[in-house]
């Protein structure tokens, strides 16, 4: 009995000042960072419980402010024109996947409190030849300062990282990565068929790096299928916007544990020819949450 008891007490401490928290990634850009508008949510997206997210200051190639930023509990605000300072976040009128995202998570993994990592910037690239002025994540591309985007998400994750104690209740949260949610393709999509025909290659080392970065083999991705809603003069707002699709559908059918969603090519569109509307964004979001619900499963699960 006394070994019993010396037992209990080692262990309780484990139990007490534990807790498991799944930690899904959320990248790419603007219509991962969402141009929905809060007035148009419904009451079940307006709030949550054991929901968490630090979203990454967005910021240009070469600023030295991207990534800082803090975690709070999910509200609308996360999308475009949400800033932060890295001690008061600046919520916006806008939102983006988040919301629906968590609420189907939440569903799903009714056990589990769930944190999100977001860093999004409108208009980016993953191949340096596509940057523009919207910035690039190419690893290797050397943007202003030495700092790309890819440099500002790794900050966002080495900072949400740092805070052991993610809902602020004493206890050292136990993380667990459990996803990647990629929302991107559209800022490779309107240069030329070079470009978009490297898309596949840049999209495998991207994802590659990011399970790297957390440290976990063959970790479940999701990718949305970019769209094009056709307002533009020459019918086709993306010129090469159907081969960055089949790179997109390439890389699910030959990487481990990944999935794609393809509602995007049903949404409406909203004040603009490049974004989706308030619907698009709570569907995007639910959608991401059951492909990667799948995947996790599976990946759990696997011999």
């Amino acid at each position: 009995m006394r070994n019993l008891k010396i037992f209990v007490l080692l262990i309780f401490p484990a139990l007490l000042f534990s807790q498991k928290i799944r930690v899904f990634i959320l990248a790419g850009q603007s219509n991962m960072n969402g141009f929905g508008y809060n007035k148009d949510l419904p009451d079940d997206l307006k709030s949550f419980k054991e929901v968490y997210i630090f979203q990454g200051n967005s910021v240009p190639d070469g600023d030295l402010n991207g990534g800082i930023g803090k975690w709070e509990v999910l509200k609308p605000g996360n999308g475009t024109g949400f800033k932060t300072d890295g001690r008061i976040n600046i919520l916006s009128d806008r939102f983006g996947l988040e919301l629906s995202l968590a609420k189907r998570l939440k569903e799903l993994f009714p056990n589990d409190k769930i944190a999100l990592i977001k860093y999004a910037r409108e208009g980016t690239s993953i191949d340096s030849l596509a940057k523009g002025d919207f910035g690039c994540w190419d690893s290797d591309f050397h943007g202003k300062n030495g700092i790309n985007q890819y440099d500002n998400f790794l900050k966002t994750v080495k900072n949400a990282f740092s805070e052991t104690d993610i809902d602020g209740n004493g206890k050292k949260d136990e993380i667990v990565p459990s996803g990647i949610l990629w929302m991107q393709g559209e800022g490779d999509a309107g240069y030329s068929e070079e470009i978009a025909d490297h898309y596949y290659d840049h999209l495998k080392i991207l994802m590659n790096q990011i399970r790297a970065t957390l440290r976990t083999d063959d970790l479940p991705v999701v990718i949305g299928k970019i769209s094009d809603s056709g307002k533009d003069k020459t019918g086709k707002v993306w010129p090469t916007g159907e081969l960055v699709q089949y790179a997109q559908e390439k890389f699910v059918k030959n990487n481990k544990n990944s999935a794609i969603v393809r509602s995007t090519g049903k949404y409406n569109y909203g004040n603009d020819p490049w974004h989706y509307d308030s619907a698009g964004y709570i569907d995007l979001g639910k959608s991401f949450a059951e492909e990667v619900f799948r995947l996790i499963i599976n990946f759990e699960n696997k011999p």
